[in-house]
């Protein structure tokens, strides 16, 4: 991408841009894949340009994840600015108005908001005060509204600065190298997409256990939840790139229309279809109220009523201080009609087929199967064959997530964001549970969650805790 860019990052002093977006800004710049750019971070710490480069300097030896070399740190630091948010929307002006001088000709913007929620519309305002709208395009972190009244009015005052298509909701879990494979894995081969649909697929789980606990974010958390912070704005989306239907072409607006079709396919859930938990302690944590009915755990079952996905529910489940840390896609097969297979074969005892992807940073899938085991007999055990990102010789190519959702965003690639109707149909399927939420259960720290979470999905059962780990890719062959 050739066309220089002026970036301007709200919340440039915070812990999210801290460990994520100025490393990955940096990467971007030094490796090329952006045009010449100029940076400009604003936020309320009293720093100057000098005391945010060495703020920056700081963040990309700690968190990046490639070295910092004195030669390119130099050029990358001279790109950098910095200008208080007190200082009011002509300063910020009249910064930009000096460094797209430097850049020359008509540069594009992108403006990232990287503050509170209560906050992003008054960044809205100053960029508009500012006259930052025009060739500008703007990435804004979740929470998009807390419940459809919300979204819907959050979307309108937005729309009155910028156009639906400046606007760039971003979901880092989208930005996984991952997640694309999905697509890849889907559409470019004749072997899977013949099965992907209610014929041969028994259920699909989206599994997204976390070991953290809230401590730190139980402000924002007491008054949100897993349901609003996680489900509607990751899980979801996830579940639409595993559902949607092939794309007419694959661009955004294609890749976009196709994932709304299955937010408008989903029925609205049902509050005896979800399982609300909250880990015992955390209305110890600062910030919490001691009768807290917040939810840090939640799984549930949705539905697509279409052709392709009637009657296969998709079990989706999160939350906090939970035994593993892990996120998994797991599709299961459906179970041949009849079994030719003696008993004591061990056919049927490990479950049926699944197709997995692992969405962790490392980048995995496995599909497993019966085969038999070697020696006289017919005994059958589960295999699996597996592949792993790191082992191909293209691993030192994966981008950081928000590195290729921002590389995205600048040009005008959509096909990892969320549209605003998309958001608001997810919100109105939500209602029910919102108006009539299922009672919080206890579960103790380093589990699974409340033991419900089992009747929620039987007779079948979870995917994860995995049965047999995933093969170390360093082991193989020793």
């Amino acid at each position: 991408m050739k066309q220089p860019h002026l970036i301007v990052l709200f919340g440039a002093t915070g812990d999210l841009a801290r460990r994520k977006l100025l490393p990955g800004i940096m990467h971007l710049v030094q490796s090329g894949l952006v045009g010449d750019s100029r940076i400009i971070g604003v936020s309320l710490d009293d720093f100057d340009d000098d005391a945010f480069r060495e703020f920056t300097r700081s963040a990309c030896r700690e968190f990046g994840t490639r070295a910092v070399r004195s030669e390119s740190w130099d050029d990358f630091a001279g790109k950098l600015s910095y200008v208080n948010v007190a200082a009011g929307p002509e300063v910020l002006a009249a910064r930009a108005a000096e460094l797209e001088r430097d850049l020359g000709g008509s540069p594009g913007r992108l403006h990232y908001l990287s503050v509170p929620p209560r906050s992003a519309l008054d960044v809205v305002h100053t960029l508009a005060a500012a006259g930052l709208v025009e060739r500008s395009r703007i990435i804004m972190e979740k929470p998009f509204g807390v419940d459809l009244a919300s979204a819907r009015a959050l979307n309108a005052q937005l729309h009155q600065v910028f156009d639906e298509q400046q606007i760039f909701r971003i979901d880092h879990f989208l930005g996984k190298e991952a997640a694309l494979n999905i697509l890849a894995f889907r559409f470019a081969n004749g072997l899977f997409e013949p099965i992907w649909n209610r014929n041969f697929i028994d259920h699909v789980q989206i599994d997204v256990p976390e070991r953290l606990s809230v401590a730190g974010r139980s402000g924002f958390y007491e008054g949100t939840g897993a349901y609003k912070d996680m489900v509607v704005t990751h899980l979801f989306q996830i579940l639409a790139f595993m559902a949607m239907e092939p794309p007419t072409a694959l661009d955004s607006d294609a890749i976009s229309e196709e994932k709304n079709k299955v937010f408008r396919s989903m029925l609205p859930l049902t509050p005896a279809d979800v399982v609300r938990g909250q880990y015992q302690g955390y209305r110890e944590e600062d910030g919490v109220s001691p009768e807290s009915e917040t939810e840090t755990f939640i799984a549930l079952k949705a539905e697509i009523d279409n052709w392709r996905w009637a009657g296969v529910p998709f079990y989706l489940r999160t939350g906090k201080q939970m035994a593993e840390g892990a996120r998994i896609i797991s599709i299961a097969f459906r179970e041949p009609p009849k079994s030719m297979f003696p008993t004591g074969s061990g056919v049927g005892l490990s479950g049926p087929d699944h197709l997995t992807f692992d969405l962790a940073d490392s980048s995995r899938m496995s599909l497993s199967f019966y085969g038999k085991r070697p020696g006289p007999g017919m005994r059958l055990d589960k295999l699996s064959m597996q592949f792993a990102m790191q082992e191909t010789d293209r691993a030192g190519d994966v981008l950081e997530a928000y590195e290729r959702l921002i590389h995205d965003a600048m040009q005008g690639e959509r096909t990892l964001f969320t549209t605003a109707e998309g958001i608001e149909r997810l919100w109105e399927v939500s209602q029910p549970l919102l108006d009539d939420p299922s009672p919080v259960r206890p579960y103790a720290p380093g589990t699974w969650g409340p033991n419900s979470v089992h009747q929620l999905i039987a007779p079948r059962a979870w995917r994860l805790p995995f049965e047999r780990g995933w093969r170390d890719p360093n082991e193989l062959g020793q």
